[in-house]
């Protein structure tokens, strides 16, 4: 059998010399179009449920939070995993769901669970964590300007470059750090309220 491919190899040489550039031409082609990543996300498919209470310490995060939470979303279909944190003032549980399951049909899963459950007064409505991993963060960037306060470069920030940013296809999460937060403050004075009220 081997002898008899070598022969009509040997008889059909055009044929074979055109069927290995072929291969060699799609192999090619292949090669470029392979997705190549320096350090490749090797991240499970995972959805993030945070909760921020900053009246509760860790022992009522977890009893009044994380616990509940965590019942709420054990039996979903494709659900490896759950894991917890619970600091003060926050509960942070994780869901790992199994190679394969859609992201965003997990998330939702989560959302309509996470709905029904009871929380303390005070706490804040659960939110899902970003579309994104640990290795998903791939760009720095600082807003800086002449003339220019710490206010006002971190009014630019908010208002105008992070909206943009975050309209950009596969953009999930912009985070600000530094720069002086712009606050708008009521001051009441209480001689001045006393007096329109004797007015009245």
């Amino acid at each position: 059998m081997f002898d008899a491919i070598i022969t009509w190899s040997i008889r059909h040489r055009m044929i074979v010399i055109v069927a290995w550039l072929g291969v060699v031409a799609a192999g090619i082609h292949a090669f470029w179009r392979l997705p190549l990543d320096a350090f490749p996300d090797t991240t499970p498919v995972q959805v993030q449920v945070n909760t921020v209470a900053p009246q509760l310490g860790p022992l009522e995060i977890e009893r009044s939070l994380t616990q509940p939470i965590e019942l709420s979303i054990s039996g979903l279909r494709g659900l490896l995993e759950v894991r917890s944190i619970s600091k003060f003032g926050l509960s942070q549980v994780t869901a790992i769901f199994a190679d394969g399951a859609d992201i965003y049909l997990s998330r939702q899963l989560i959302m309509e669970r996470v709905q029904a459950v009871q929380l303390p007064k005070g706490s804040e409505r659960p939110t899902l964590g970003p579309v994104a991993t640990g290795l998903g963060e791939v760009f720095h960037y600082i807003v800086s300007g002449e003339g220019k306060s710490l206010s006002e470069l971190r009014t630019i920030q908010d208002w105008t470059i992070k909206p943009q940013l975050r309209a950009l296809p596969g953009v999930a999460e912009v985070n600000t750090w530094g720069g002086d937060e712009r606050q708008v403050q009521v001051v009441v004075d209480p001689i001045a309220l006393m007096k329109s009220d004797l007015s009245l």
